[in-house]
């Protein structure tokens, strides 16, 4: 389980370096702009859009802080 103080750590950076969320399912989570992630206390909600000449995000998924293992910067390599 992942506190949610710990994601908003990487979200809050200054300054923000993307970084990537890993489930314990293996799925991963890349958040290149603090904009598309919203963290609540049990979960966060990852936005995304196809497009990234469009503001506007097309879909979302919810990522329970349970079920996530870890959190990384992009740069750094996966375990």
């Amino acid at each position: 389980m992942m506190p949610h103080q710990a994601v908003l750590n990487y979200v809050k950076a200054e300054p923000f370096r993307p970084f990537r969320i890993h489930t314990a399912s293996g799925r991963t989570f890349d958040i290149r702009h603090p904009e598309m992630i919203k963290v609540t206390k049990y979960c966060v909600l990852v936005f995304r859009t196809e497009d990234p000449a469009i503001e506007v995000p097309s879909e979302w998924e919810m990522v329970s802080l349970t079920l996530t293992e870890s959190v990384s910067l992009i740069e750094a390599p996966v375990r």
